[in-house]
């Protein structure tokens, strides 16, 4: 079934055409990402989808039947609404009856009235479902004012709404934002579970890898579809790209020859040697439209980086009962590639601050040498000033910067290392996306030449070209490197261990990749599950007629659940009926609420997990 069309779409900002006569549409179950670089209007195609924003020409056909939901860049809450207010912000029926509910809970309102509205549309599995996501994305004190959260706490919540709305199809732009590795981790799972129909935009590459059955590219205005995840639209753009290059190659060889030709014509031309000047003037075109290899920055002469570099002596931190360092001891040695993990709110960005020297310790010494020249890139770093141009804003760090051996690069050659070309050098900061500000905030503090960057979520925001070319740059940075990011896939490919960061004032220090690490953590985790669920030794049980076969693990695990289900029905059932009898007993009710709660909550997961294994038979 078709769920969406798009026809001849087309956007202009002033000069600035962003698309033109785009045409695709999308499939129920389908789940799709366009990639595209900074600047492309990603987010504008997603708002025109939305309805938030018209196109110039063209149109956009949903199925009248599909309900779709959007998660924004920058989503606006009700403020001075709870988290749970926000989440219910529905016209769905089981979203009214939560809220009913929650509010006759806390305010001893019609109790009675507020359960049978949840028994007629069949709420109390929805709230269970939402409890879920608000707990997997650790916001679970629901009363808190949208207005007191924090920028990535708000957008987390916008986050849960559409994920318990659970709508047909669902707009997602840039989910992974302002969540944490185990955040990121969770959602790729609930979505790939999912039955929505999902077109997103995202940056990271194992979210795409492991969700995408399609990605749409788009590209100097045209749209390039691939059927398949990420790796497969590497390998085919691969293919394309070498084609295109063929291509390229011939016309440069034929443009060189029509140049001589054109150079050496007398000025008396015949019908025949005007056609020829034609078609000389679209080859010109032709290859002055070839795309070139995207490369992010020269060798900039880096500073002589001295033995003492960056020390942690003991070092404690703590806010208020919350421990961020425990007396943590650390030498950094030159060359370090360092990445910083961690759930939110375990101290990353405090370490960082105490490691340029912006924040003290409660105790011990830090401790930076005299040669290190530190580049720290924020996550909210200061605000460009608006009414500048690109050139002014380079020139005010340095008209000409030096590279190594000697050479020296001007500021608008900077610009255009970083992926800036000459027709934006005079374009207002302010009319920048947020990719390509982030990217001019890097360059700033690249200019400066430091030996010890530290990266504070710097792929927020990047397009997945900006961040290919800026991970090639990093590999090849002779300096120390401290990174925090999301981005597992940025991760895996820059450092070489970890320090890991528990939320009780401990660090680890981890040999290898992210993946690696989360390798390990599952290997030690099944092992546990293996050891304690153990009860018989044989290596594999013969799969009942019909099936494919499982592993002894699956085997056993389908077994208790099909056992289990049952149990938890009539657990269900029993609560349900329980329920009616307590109704003028609050604290009773309060205690029956929750054990059905947590019945429904084990119910659903078993479900789940028998689809799954149901899947393999």
């Amino acid at each position: 079934m078709n769920y969406l069309s798009v026809e001849n779409l087309s956007k202009r900002y002033g000069i600035r055409q962003l698309f033109e006569n785009l045409n695709f549409g999308i499939e129920k179950g389908q789940k799709v990402a366009l990639l595209a670089r900074n600047g492309s209007g990603k987010t504008t195609l997603m708002n025109i989808l939305f309805g938030k924003e018209s196109p110039d020409e063209g149109r956009v056909i949903y199925n009248k039947e599909v309900r779709v939901a959007y998660l924004e860049q920058n989503p606006q809450l009700h403020l001075n609404k709870s988290i749970l207010e926000n989440v219910l912000a529905s016209s769905n029926a089981m979203s009214k009856a939560i809220a009913e509910y929650e509010v006759a809970l806390q305010n001893n309102g019609d109790l009675e009235k507020a359960m049978n509205s949840m028994d007629a549309t069949g709420a109390w599995e929805y709230e269970s479902k939402m409890k879920q996501v608000l707990g997997a994305l650790e916001l679970q004190d629901w009363n808190k004012l949208a207005g007191q959260l924090s920028g990535g706490q708000q957008r987390r919540v916008a986050l849960a709404k559409v994920l318990v709305e659970e709508p047909d199809f669902l707009l997602l732009d840039e989910p992974t934002n302002h969540l944490d590795l185990d955040m990121i981790e969770w959602l790729e799972n609930f979505l790939t579970r999912s039955h929505m129909t999902l077109f997103m935009i995202t940056h990271d590459r194992y979210f795409l890898e492991n969700i995408t059955d399609e990605i749409l590219e788009l590209e100097n205005g045209q749209l390039y579809k691939y059927k398949g995840n990420f790796s497969y639209y590497l390998e085919k753009k691969a293919e394309r790209e070498t084609l295109e290059q063929a291509t390229h190659d011939k016309q440069m060889n034929l443009f060189r020859r029509e140049l001589v030709w054109a150079r050496t014509m007398p000025r008396a031309r015949t019908v025949k040697s005007k056609s020829r000047m034609d078609r000389f003037q679209e080859l010109k075109e032709n290859v002055r439209k070839s795309p070139e290899a995207q490369e992010l920055a020269p060798e900039i002469n880096m500073s002589r980086l001295g033995s003492k570099i960056v020390e942690f002596h003991r070092v404690k931190k703590h806010w208020g009962e919350k421990k961020v360092l425990n007396g943590w001891d650390y030498v950094f040695k030159t060359g370090e590639r360092v990445g910083l993990v961690g759930p939110n709110g375990a101290g990353k960005t405090t370490l960082l601050k105490m490691m340029t020297l912006n924040e003290e310790p409660d105790g011990g010494k830090v401790i930076v040498g005299d040669t290190v020249v530190m580049g720290y890139y924020r996550q909210n770093m200061e605000d460009l000033k608006d009414g500048q141009r690109l050139i002014e804003v380079v020139r005010d760090i340095a008209e000409f910067i030096p590279l190594t051996k000697g050479r020296t690069i001007t500021a608008a050659q900077m610009l255009e290392k970083f992926l800036f070309p000459k027709p934006m050098h005079f374009q207002l900061v302010d009319s920048l996306s947020g990719g390509e500000k982030k990217r001019l905030q890097l360059l700033l503090i690249l200019m400066k030449n430091p030996n010890f960057l530290i990266l504070d979520e710097p792929t927020n925001d990047l397009d997945v070209f900006t961040l290919a070319a800026l991970e090639e740059y990093l590999q090849s940075y002779p300096g120390c490197l401290v990174i925090v990011s999301h981005d597992r896939y940025f991760l895996d490919k820059l450092v070489d261990h970890l320090f890991v960061l528990d939320g009780q004032g401990n660090v680890k220090d981890i040999l290898g990749s992210h993946q690696q690490f989360r390798d390990d953590q599952d290997s030690s985790a099944n092992e546990s599950k293996k050891s304690e669920s153990k009860t018989d030794t044989k290596a594999d049980i013969p799969a009942v007629s019909g099936q494919k076969k499982l592993s002894f693990k699956e085997k056993y695990e389908w077994d208790q659940i099909e056992k289990r289900m049952p149990e938890l029905e009539t657990m269900k059932q029993q609560l349900s009926e329980k329920l009616n009898t307590v109704l003028d007993k609050h604290d009773q009710l309060m205690q029956v609420s929750d054990e059905l709660a947590k019945v429904i909550a084990e119910l659903n997961a078993m479900e789940l997990r028998w689809l799954e294994l149901s899947e393999k038979i």
